[in-house]
């Protein structure tokens, strides 16, 4: 059997320009690099999987790359990335902060960085997870990366900036990567669904970048995940079933039934819920959401916040209208105030009960 790649290794970017949803950090590399106009240090910030290790080292490669391309790419071809991509450049030296925290590793490292390359331009140092360094490694850091020789190049990265003491975040050039749209992640999780033969639903990757709230990796993981629990057919069912999600289909009953009153079938549809093995956590979290994307959908200025299918978009906006903006917004400050009281409830199930009595009298006794 041969050894399986997961897609986020397997679809890592090797380029500026396939990097998802980062093009205001690599249009400002590539500028920079088309410049000669490069800091010594670099500070990449930002939740996880969005792109920060791979950035550093598409910058780590490219800066080396003695062929660039008319577009400041790496031209894969010449020496330095044939050994780049196959892990044997010995001008590219990754550390983790996390094993390698205390100031004895730092030092080290210093040592290390006053050794000129033997070939190549630049050595490049990039050091993930930066934030786990002691206050020591912190502090004999600071003048290596303030004045490191010119061959020496410092990326860092961190997902959480706030542990960075302001006389490193001063020394570096800060990039601050942002969260991945969901789109950005539905269209990638496209390609590789084409390039690897698996059928899906657009619904289905759109459940899966909800999932991943803007994280590349983590949506990539799921993707990995579904694809072997459906055989390669990603529908909407399989997925939510998976993982254990609340289809969308049950709130738009469940506002249905609100509309008419029906007390009977709201707790008959959430008692279906609890057969199904989900919490009433889940569920009246789930409630709220929905009612959310619904007073988003009435107003098509704000359509870009809803992160479902166009399709879905659609039956959002026909059950908002019908229901009106005065009564989601009722709909919806119950629903908040039950959620947020929830984890002090002593009868978990009635407090949900009770919630959806509310929400369904509202039309015959306001």
């Amino acid at each position: 059997m041969d050894n399986y790649i997961v897609s986020a290794r397997k679809y890592r970017p090797q380029s500026f320009d396939s990097v998802v949803g980062q093009q205001h950090i690599t249009t400002t590399l590539k500028n920079a690099i088309r410049a000669d106009k490069l800091a010594q240090a670099f500070l990449f910030c930002g939740p996880r999987g969005v792109g920060k290790t791979t950035c550093a080292r598409i910058l780590a490669k490219t800066i080396n790359c003695t062929h660039l391309t008319a577009d400041t790419e790496a031209c894969n071809e010449c020496d330095s990335c044939r050994s780049f991509a196959a892990g044997t450049s010995m001008n590219i030296f990754e550390l983790d902060a996390a094993s390698n925290n205390s100031v004895d590793d730092i030092r080290e490292l210093v040592k290390q960085v006053y050794i000129p390359p033997q070939t190549g331009r630049y050595k490049v140092y990039i050091i993930d997870e930066v934030h786990m360094l002691s206050t020591q490694a912190f502090n004999a850091f600071l003048k290596t990366l303030e004045e490191p020789p010119t061959y020496a190049k410092f990326i860092l990265a961190t997902t959480e900036k706030h542990k960075i003491i302001p006389t490193i975040l001063s020394r570096c050039q800060v990039f601050d990567f942002k969260r991945i749209q969901s789109d950005d992640i539905v269209a990638h999780l496209k390609q590789i669904a084409e390039r690897e033969g698996i059928a899906y639903e657009e619904e289905a990757l759109h459940i899966i970048a909800r999932k991943a709230e803007g994280g590349l990796r983590d949506a990539l993981s799921t993707f990995d995940q579904l694809v072997s629990f459906t055989q390669g057919n990603l529908t909407r069912r399989l997925c939510n079933e998976n993982l254990n999600l609340l289809d969308a289909e049950y709130y738009f009953k469940l506002v249905d039934y609100f509309r008419a009153g029906d007390i009977s079938n709201s707790l008959l549809l959430y008692q279906e819920v609890i057969d199904k093995g989900l919490d009433g956590q889940h569920f009246i979290t789930g409630l709220s959401e929905h009612l959310r994307q619904l007073l988003v959908s009435l107003d098509p200025a704000t359509h870009r916040l809803m992160e479902v299918s166009d399709a879905e978009k659609e039956r959002y906006g026909e059950q908002a209208v019908n229901c009106g903006l005065a009564l989601l917004l009722k709909y919806l400050d119950i629903s908040s105030d039950f959620e947020y009281r929830y984890k002090e409830a002593g009868n978990k199930r009635l407090f949900v009960e009770v919630a959806l009595m509310r929400l369904a009298s509202l039309v015959t006794y306001p």
